[in-house]
């Protein structure tokens, strides 16, 4: 049986937890499908091509991670590519009751899909694209937040 996760998200930009996150993931999965959702409604720092580039580039050696941006619902997504797994981190309690009910009303409209959890790593638990972006319009740094590559980028 294939196991192909989807693990959605802005990723603007991607961080260091999201890529614990994916790291960690990797042994349980055949493949994971790193979704850059689109959404037309929330405006992004970063183009979708720029987070997509960044994300294959930290994974460039590792075959069972693929990068795909999308718009829509994430279930429809996840029909499309054939995954039965969403795959997601959580860092506080509010992203449980937040991520639990988003996984149930997943469940809902795809019952072949199942969302499996994640805890952040300790170190990664204060950090969140928003709150990297929040720092870099101020000019902060980043550099224990985001990926090397990320972090050659923002830097120019």
């Amino acid at each position: 049986m294939n196991k192909t996760a989807i693990f959605p998200g802005s990723f603007d930009p991607i961080t260091l937890g999201h890529v614990s996150v994916i790291k960690r993931a990797i042994p349980l999965f055949d493949r994971i499908i790193v979704g850059i959702g689109v959404n037309s409604e929330k405006r992004s720092m970063f183009t979708p091509e720029q987070r997509k580039t960044w994300i294959a580039e930290i994974f460039l050696n590792e075959t069972k991670v693929v990068v795909e941006v999308f718009s829509g619902l994430t279930v429809d997504f996840c029909r499309e590519k054939g995954a039965g797994y969403i795959l997601r981190g959580l860092r506080t309690a509010a992203d449980f009751e937040f991520e639990r009910s988003i996984g149930q009303v997943n469940k809902k409209l795809y019952p072949e899909i199942d969302t499996l959890f994640l805890l952040t790593e300790p170190e990664y638990t204060p950090v969140s694209s928003s709150i990297v972006r929040e720092v870099l319009r101020y000019g902060g740094d980043v550099s224990k937040m985001v990926p090397k590559e990320v972090l050659r980028d923002i830097q120019k």
